[in-house]
């Protein structure tokens, strides 16, 4: 029974894609807002689950690959979300709902048991671990958005206007949902690091390890304070900035998927569940 406000999450989301997909077709309000009420439908029942499983736990659900992936999804739906409401790309919506139901359906595939170390069952992990989500998923709005700013820059200067020429939003619009995805990610990224690294001085003894997930978080936080300051400072607009945003993510990815799959880290589902 606790899987079932997940089950119907994810049936909200594919619903949400089809009629997204179709907005994108024939570009119709009721579309739009009929796309947006599933998907916070789909966040609400997310939510839930989330909640549900932090209750019978008494953890946040994170020690394994389909727990994980549960609240990577849910946080990108939260801050698509709040986008929708405080600068709406209408478009996004037949990226992230796609993205957060195929997230969904690995998680439901995936292992989600596991329970985290004693030493490291804290509100204060999960505080950390919310925030560098938050920030993450900001960050994968900004990729999506570089590559709708990348597509319509090559129909504009190729001159060949296609299908997606008048469904996607200026480059303008598309260039400030980069600019607006920086100045709210950057800021929870960087609360994400700090209160991992004092988590890591009070449960570990030591503030950094060098552990390759930190230094792949490291490398791509300095490419964001880089394009923050680029943009702030010298005016940075349009297609370097696209493909910084581009660039950083793929970095994240790389941290994500290297810390499990391969590279040795204490931020590997099996360390979080042995960690002395």
């Amino acid at each position: 029974m606790t899987s079932l406000p997940l089950i119907l999450a994810l049936a909200a989301y594919f619903a949400a894609t089809g009629v997204w997909l179709t907005y994108l077709i024939w570009s119709r309000e009721s579309l739009y807002a009929g796309g947006r009420g599933l998907m916070l439908t789909g966040g609400v029942l997310h939510t839930l689950y989330l909640a549900l499983e932090t209750l019978s736990r008494g953890q946040f659900p994170i020690a394994s690959a389909g727990g994980s992936l549960v609240v990577v999804s849910w946080a990108l739906v939260t801050v698509f979300l709040f986008f929708m409401w405080r600068h709406p790309v209408k478009v996004l919506g037949a990226l992230v709902a796609p993205l957060a139901a195929v997230l969904l359906c690995g998680a439901l595939i995936l292992p989600r048991q596991g329970q985290l170390s004693p030493h490291l069952q804290s509100l204060w992990l999960g505080f950390h671990i919310i925030a560098a989500l938050l920030g993450n998923a900001t960050f994968t709005l900004a990729f999506l958005g570089g590559l709708l700013y990348l597509l319509q820059e090559r129909q504009i200067k190729s001159k060949k206007f296609g299908f997606f020429y008048r469904r996607l939003p200026s480059l303008d619009t598309l260039d400030a949902l980069n600019s607006y995805c920086l100045t709210l990610g950057f800021p929870l990224f960087t609360l994400g690091m700090v209160t991992g690294s004092l988590y890591a001085q009070h449960t570990l003894g030591t503030f950094w390890r060098w552990d390759p997930k930190e230094t792949m978080t490291l490398i791509a936080w300095l490419l964001y304070a880089a394009l923050l300051h680029e943009r702030l400072v010298k005016g940075w607009r349009g297609r370097r900035a696209a493909l910084m945003a581009i660039g950083g993510f793929v970095v994240l990815v790389v941290a994500f998927v290297g810390a499990n799959l391969g590279l040795s880290s204490y931020h590997s589902f099996e360390s979080l569940r042995r960690l002395p």
